[in-house]
């Protein structure tokens, strides 16, 4: 028998089953997709399920009848879902064969300069009549040390990152008379903030809506039952369950409907930090051409970039494979830069119609990432989160475009938004191009210490940006304060020990220099 948690049609009651699993036995969750649990007979994996099913039918029916009961109850279905499937495949002990692991083929993946860049014209615009744009704003600012949405973080010019996501959406509407939507996929813990802060926009022309990924429950590791008490429960029992939850959470909202009946038949997504994720016409337009579904954007890798996702063959389709999957006997290799050349941006162009179609047909089955973390009173609890990206097997025609670094610009420290504040790039209309006085393209290694952790205490080390046109590398560690217009160049470290600080003077030249001791200097 089927175990639902969905409210039904004719009486609005909820139904969930609670009759003993046997190995005749299914479970389908909200639609037609079933998950076999052959293996789960007798077993702890099938007390499990059933023990799960059950709490979670009880969730929903304290819930009061109604629309908000009705979303909690799909939100519920989908999340039995993907703990039907993590609990089949811990039965089975799948783990992902990695003998069977190419590097895609050349098909595969497309270098974005052998694309034919697109002239304006009417076909051009027509193509953006039918974009819109969404940014996974789900986030907090927690590790920069700011309360909050991260996408509320001033990064440039007193600009926050959602700032510079309105001009340039803007931008691109007024210079091609155009309707492009800005879309953002928020969770709960970022939706009330970013619903107030989105209010200063209310007088731009610009069309900006909003939507909210899942809230799952946190999942004992020992008992394998739901750490949240109810649904009322606001604490730390819930979770936003990666990106990879967007395109259910999409059609759920309505929106997906909503921008299909507008004309719109392409969706591009991307993370709201990423700086260097703009429209791009050029892959736009491919995409039209080509008929590609999906589209993800990749870029060369790096040593700072060893532990992203990267696109892989896989039984002759294209995947993606993220760290998270690969056995741990398996780590080193692929972290390697000579096997695995490329990552995944997170930059995606995707199919709307598709997106529908997948959805209607309950096909989406990405593969699940486990996050064990450990709560303030020390319990072990499960988080079951997917990846957006890793959906590109499921899409017809599904590419990857090796993409210039440029495109991938994204803030995840106070070292990234070192480089981002600096003379290294220039900003017009909201997009960050770097200087071109620089005369090398790669951005210089930086790397603060933890006096410069959080967004406060960096911006009170530095009375402006130093001037870094010509650094390669740059280390600090300890206190260290800067004065104005220092400049920076080659390789430089400064390294105040403990108990000691170090002022950089203002106007100070340091060209492949270490400094370390204490240098004090005092107003007067």
């Amino acid at each position: 028998m089927a175990a639902t948690f969905a409210t039904t049609t004719n009486n609005n009651k909820m139904m969930a089953s609670s009759e003993s699993i046997d190995q005749s036995q299914h479970i389908s969750v909200n639609h037609d997709r079933s998950f076999s649990l052959l293996d789960f007979k007798g077993t702890t994996f099938g007390l499990a399920a059933k023990g799960m099913r059950n709490e979670l039918g009880n969730m929903v029916a304290a819930v009061p009848e109604g629309p908000e009961r009705d979303h909690f109850a799909k939100e519920m279905d989908s999340f039995f879902d993907l703990f039907a499937r993590y609990l089949a495949e811990k039965a089975k002990g799948q783990k992902i064969n990695w003998s069977k692991i190419k590097s895609p083929k050349e098909e595969q993946i497309l270098y974005y300069k052998n694309l034919n860049t697109p002239v304006a014209n009417a076909s051009n615009v027509n193509n953006l009549s039918k974009l819109a744009v969404l940014k996974l704003n789900g986030g907090l600012g927690t590790t920069m040390g700011c309360v909050g949405p991260k996408s509320a973080i001033e990064v440039r010019d007193g600009m926050t990152f959602l700032d510079l996501t309105v001009r340039q959406v803007e931008y691109l509407n007024s210079t091609n008379q155009v309707n492009v939507p800005l879309i953002l996929m928020n969770s709960f813990n970022t939706d009330v903030d970013t619903t107030n802060i989105i209010q200063k926009y209310s007088s731009h022309a610009l069309q900006i809506l909003t939507f909210n990924q899942s809230r799952y429950p946190r999942v004992g590791k020992e008992s394998l039952l739901p750490t949240a008490p109810s649904y009322a429960d606001n604490g730390p029992n819930w979770y936003p369950p990666g990106h990879g939850d967007l395109f259910e959470s999409l059609n759920n909202s309505g929106l997906l409907d909503q921008l299909i009946a507008d004309g719109k038949e392409y969706l591009f997504i991307s993370n709201v930090d990423n700086l260097g994720a703009t429209v791009d016409t050029t892959i736009l337009d491919h995409m039209a051409s080509s008929g590609s579904e999906f589209i993800m954007e990749v870029t060369d890798k790096t040593k700072a970039d060893i532990k992203g996702g990267t696109l892989i063959d896989y039984d002759g389709q294209v995947r993606l494979l993220e760290i998270a999957q690969v056995p741990s006997e398996y780590i080193e290799e692929f972290k390697s830069i000579k096997k695995f050349k490329i990552f995944n941006t997170n930059n995606l162009w995707v199919s709307l119609k598709a997106i529908k179609r997948l959805v209607t047909d309950s096909a989406f089955n990405m593969e699940i990432i486990e996050n064990i973390k450990t709560t303030e009173g020390g319990e072990k609890v499960i988080q079951l989160e997917t990846a957006v990206g890793a959906a590109i097997k499921h899409f017809q025609n599904a590419i990857g475009i090796n993409v210039p670094r440029s495109r991938f610009l994204p803030v995840k420290s106070t070292s990234d938004l070192f480089l981002i504040t600096s003379d290294l790039y220039s900003l017009h209309h909201g997009v960050l191009s770097m200087n071109n006085k620089r005369l090398f393209g790669t951005v210089p290694l930086v790397k603060l210490g933890d006096h410069f952790k959080k967004v406060g205490h960096y911006s009170s080390r530095f009375k402006s940006p130093p001037h870094i046109l010509e650094l390669d590398h740059l280390t600090v560690t300890g206190d260290v304060t800067f004065g104005s217009d220092v400049v920076l160049r080659g390789t430089v470290i400064i390294v105040a020990n403990h108990g000691s600080r170090i002022d950089i003077p203002s106007g100070a030249i340091l060209d492949d220099k270490v400094v370390s001791g204490n240098l004090r200097i005092l107003d007067h």
